[in-house]
């Protein structure tokens, strides 16, 4: 897109049956609490549904921005994913142990750094994590928020760059972002848990859709390199395939995981679904790529009346719109 989203005028002209979309437009309406959806096909807006311009909470899809930005620091060398938390002094609330502080930098973007010390905010599987000290960094993956908010920390401290900051000149600014607001995001947690807060983002949905759409494109944006192209292949690789995944009831499911990036892998990563991968956050926030469809879907439940999407309700979306193919694209 331009300065603004183009829509197709016909969902056939994208190689999709109008008649199934006007049926997942009554089925988000009848079963959902989706309050801003696109899909993207091709550079262009396929379906859209709600408030796609209001800034709400992304929840964890905050984490698969950060490893975006973390791109262009890594190619300059300003950020050595192999330096060790004692080698950048990172230490924390009432200590972190010796084995702890061996963990890398990458350990905390792949969420495989054995620390398990408390962070300052919840949602995540911490309540299953290991005892502390009891696992080598980098030998075992745990979707942890400890790692996540350390690793913002890290970030800060080695590109000289807030992370808001960084967002606005390396992200919103160079894909067109129609309604970021610096002055909107903001940190938070409880910082006597952890000195590292979570550093929650606030974006439109057509401009999480930008986001999805620079990820499908390997990081170019109409001709400009925004984030190197190796990491933004890098990022959605498999890191932790399925079969790794921890706790053991995350092995039933659909995914690994790569650089704060969830990738289809498994029996699952076939089809329409063959190197997908998805921006995952609490209540139903998601940014989900489809690169065999050349398709991008942004979905957003705003945090308010206790209103959520599941994975499973958000999952019958993805099915209808593959189901919504005329023919399967080359």
């Amino acid at each position: 897109p331009g300065t603004t989203w183009t829509s197709y005028s016909r969902a056939e002209d994208a190689g999709y049956m109008s008649e199934h979309l006007t049926e997942l437009h009554d089925f988000i309406v009848n079963n959902m609490n989706t309050t801003g959806l696109v899909v993207i096909v091709k550079g262009k807006v396929l379906f859209q549904y709600g408030d796609i311009e209001e800034l709400s909470y992304l929840a964890s899809c905050r984490k698969s921005i950060l490893a975006m930005l973390y791109g262009n620091y890594v190619s300059t060398g300003k950020v050595k994913l192999g330096k060790t938390l004692n080698e950048l002094n990172i230490e924390d609330n009432k200590g972190l142990l010796p084995l702890e502080k061996t963990a890398t930098v990458r350990d905390l973007i792949t969420a495989r750094s054995g620390i398990y010390h408390p962070a300052s905010n919840g949602g995540d599987d911490s309540a299953n994590a290991p005892p502390r000290g009891s696992m080598e960094p980098g030998s075992y993956m745990l979707y942890n928020n400890w790692d996540f908010n350390a690793a913002g920390a890290v970030f800060e401290m080695l590109s000289g760059m807030n992370i808001y900051d960084a967002i606005e000149k390396d992200l919103a600014q160079p894909i067109g972002m129609e309604d970021f607001q610096r002055w909107t995001q903001r940190k938070s947690g409880n910082l006597e848990r952890s000195r590292f807060p979570a550093y929650h983002i606030w974006l439109s949905t057509r401009d999480m859709a930008r986001i999805g759409l620079l990820m499908l494109h390997e990081g170019n944006w109409n001709g400009t390199q925004v984030i190197p192209k190796s990491w933004a292949k890098e990022i959605v690789s498999v890191v932790t395939p399925l079969s790794e995944m921890n706790p053991s009831s995350r092995r039933s499911g659909y995914f690994g995981y790569g650089y704060m990036w969830w990738v289809w892998d498994g029996p699952n990563a076939t089809g329409a679904f063959e190197g997908a991968y998805s921006a995952r956050g609490a209540m139903g926030q998601y940014i989900t790529v489809l690169p065999v469809l050349r398709m991008v879907i942004a979905h957003k439940t705003k945090r308010s009346y206790g209103r959520r999407t599941s994975w499973e309700n958000y999952e019958n979306v993805l099915s209808r719109l593959t189901q919504a193919r005329i023919h399967v694209e080359n």
